[in-house]
């Protein structure tokens, strides 16, 4: 049983690994003053908006998954809290820095308006459903407070899930066009989100033992 407590976390820690790796390789290309090319000439020029993103994505990434232990949820409140309140600061810092790169930092050769669109539509969604939950959480409501974070969770995960999208298409269809570019990038949101709007659902369904602890950060309960 405590084995299967931990599966769950253990599993999002594997899908957020590879984007958490290329972000802390391109994070020391920037420190270390790797050749300025044409896919990376944006992020030196303005090296702060890809610093900030990529630290509060990889925090709220594997801080979130530890949200997923019950155990840690239900016999240390206190840490759960505290670590609810950096996981929402983390989360919206990504996805605010991850919206000015997509609206400020020159468009990539290999992106394209409807990617653009769907970059926009989920940041603004996972900024929005993070301070939905936070709110939720102050007013004490916390079955809409896990709901909402659950939410932007699956929305902050999706670059991992992207990655798994992106080498099934590669696999099945060869390189993307701009547009399926963009679908694959979209379907590994949707997919994460999908997932979380069954467990909120079957979790509606199963009525929760009394006393339990809410949800202060991007965690299911």
């Amino acid at each position: 049983m405590t084995r299967r407590r931990w599966f769950i976390p253990a599993g999002l820690l594997a899908l957020g690994f590879i984007p958490e790796l290329a972000g802390a390789f391109r994070l020391a290309q920037l420190a270390g003053g790797a050749p300025v090319t044409a896919d990376n000439a944006r992020f030196f020029a303005q090296p702060a908006p890809v610093v900030v993103h990529i630290v509060g994505a990889s925090l709220f990434c594997a801080l979130g998954a530890f949200q997923f232990v019950p155990g840690l949820r239900r016999h240390r409140p206190g840490w759960h809290r505290a670590a609810g309140r950096v996981l929402v600061v983390a989360g919206i810092a990504a996805a605010l820095s991850g919206l000015w790169m997509t609206l400020f930092y020159p468009l990539p050769d290999h992106d394209g308006v409807v990617l653009t669109v769907l970059r926009l539509i989920f940041g603004s969604g996972m900024v929005a459903f993070l301070v939905l939950g936070l709110l939720a959480a102050l007013r004490r409501d916390f079955t809409r407070h896990r709901a909402w974070m659950m939410r932007g969770y699956a929305i902050g995960l999706g670059a991992g899930t992207q990655a798994l999208t992106f080498a099934s298409g590669f696999i099945v269809f060869g390189s993307p066009t701009l547009l399926g570019r963009a679908l694959l990038m979209g379907a590994g949101w949707v997919i994460n989100l999908a997932v979380a709007e069954a467990i909120i659902r079957r979790g509606r369904r199963r009525p929760s033992p009394a006393g339990t602890p809410a949800l202060a950060g991007a965690g299911a309960r």
